[in-house]
């Protein structure tokens, strides 16, 4: 409707300047007349004038329009502007309505930004955003207080509670998770995850003090750890007990004090060898138990490398080949991409792949088709992943939750600690070790590097 107006305003002027122009023309021509053609001009003029004033009218409160907009300034009002006549009334409505709009929506946003802000600063969890240059976005009270850093304008500030902690930070990648003890009181889970704001990059890092969970966990490890170490020992020490005590009683019965010393008879001489050999077994499993306890606290801090992973792979092969023939057991290998590489100690993690290709092997006995599949992923920023499938007899949902305790076992022979200690390994690599089991189908290990 106002383009309308608009239309018809400018038309008629156009049509009036042209009628104006004719007539003077006409006059001058046929009759003569020069003093009224000269009026006429004149009023060409003033009209083309005012015409121009009104297109310079309607630019200016258009570009006046815009500016608001793009300086989000909101507070211009349209109202008063009433020199261009009732025809754009409309105009001035529309503008003003469209400015309250805009003002409604920035109020809006201010509101979820407050809003926003209230919540990151109530949070437990610490927040701290950093740009490429490493100045401070965001950070909350939680993170203030968590760091003990008064002054925190650069993530380098970091480094002034500790220089390790500012080098892993800065090293981590995105979507990466960290543990870092800074202190007897603080334990730090750490996530990265990075963004692109008002072009620039960004990484957010969220902090979390865990020492109360872990100090936790790490109760009720020890009683567990102390269960089992009261069940081996009690298990070696109450048939070595009992023994001794039928060996003496042995003694007193079946002894006779002769000129030159005891005479014992010949059954009770052969009870106390049997005895005195069991006691010797119970001794020594015991302290093949002490030295598997020993294996599992003394895991020496991985010596990183990059390894390809097709290499690994095969060494592994290689050194269980002899093994998997004589069961008749067939390893298939899948690798992607087929020149993967991953950050790790290779030794350690060849002793974690051994272990899991001989418990595979072991479920398989029972099995008529034997089949271990090896299989190695590269999953960008998520890291890597190598996994060992089998189709044996699998792992009961009672026995899953437990066979990473340590000293744990469903086999009758063995000491129990070779998943965990795997599993520690891991956790040194900061991967992770997991399994999932379907009894009778199939389990898969997936060792998580990231």
């Amino acid at each position: 409707m106002v383009y309308r107006k608009f239309s018809v305003g400018i038309s008629l002027r156009i049509l009036a300047i042209t009628a104006l122009l004719f007539l003077a023309v006409w006059l001058f021509l046929n009759q003569g007349l020069v003093l009224a053609p000269l009026l006429l001009g004149f009023a060409v003029l003033v009209m083309a004038g005012e015409m121009v004033y009104f297109v310079n009218s309607i630019n200016q409160k258009l570009a006046r329009f815009l500016d608001s907009i793009r300086f989000a300034d909101f507070s211009s009002s349209f109202t008063s502007d009433s020199k261009m006549g009732t025809s754009f009334r409309e105009v001035n409505k529309a503008f003003n309505e469209v400015m309250e709009v805009f003002k409604q929506t920035r109020a809006e946003k201010e509101e979820q930004m407050l809003f926003l802000q209230v919540i990151i600063q109530h949070i437990n969890t610490g927040i701290i955003s950093f740009n490429s240059e490493g100045k401070i976005g965001v950070i909350n009270n939680a993170a203030k207080h968590l760091l003990q850093i008064p002054q925190f304008r650069n993530i380098s500030d970091l480094g002034r509670l500790s220089p390790d902690l500012l080098k892993e930070v800065t090293e981590m990648k995105p979507s990466q998770r960290l543990s870092f003890k800074v202190n007897p009181s603080i334990t730090l889970i750490i996530q990265s995850t990075s963004l692109k704001m008002g072009g620039q990059s960004w990484t957010l890092l969220s902090f979390q003090n865990i020492n109360a969970e872990l100090q936790s966990n790490e109760l009720e490890a020890w009683q567990n750890l102390t269960k089992v170490l009261r069940h081996e020992i009690m298990n070696s020490i109450t048939p070595i007990s009992s023994l001794v005590e039928s060996l003496r009683t042995i003694i007193d019965e079946d002894s006779y004090v002769q000129q030159e010393g005891f005479l014992i008879k010949k059954e009770g001489f052969q009870d106390i060898q049997e005895g005195l050999d069991t006691i010797a077994n119970r001794s020594k499993g015991l302290v093949n138990f002490v030295n598997a306890y020993r294996d599992y606290t003394n895991i020496p801090q991985p010596k990183k490398e990059l390894v390809s992973v097709p290499s690994l792979i095969e060494n592994v092969c290689n050194l269980m080949r002899e093994d998997l023939k004589s069961k008749e057991i067939f390893v298939q290998k899948e690798i992607n991409p087929e020149n993967l590489e991953i950050h790790c100690d290779a030794d350690q993690i060849t002793m974690i792949l051994i272990n899991l290709l001989k418990n595979s092997s072991e479920s398989l006995l029972n099995q008529a088709d034997r089949q271990i599949k090896i299989r190695a992923i590269g999953q960008g920023d998520l890291g890597s992943l190598i996994q060992i499938e089998d189709n044996g007899s699998g792992i009961v949902p009672e026995a899953l939750e437990r066979i990473f305790v340590p000293f744990y076992t469903t086999k009758k022979t063995g000491s129990g600690i070779g998943l965990a200690i795997s599993r520690q390994i891991m956790n040194l690599h900061r991967g992770s070790l997991t399994v999932e089991s379907e009894p009778g189908r199939r389990t898969v290990f997936s060792l998580n590097f990231r």
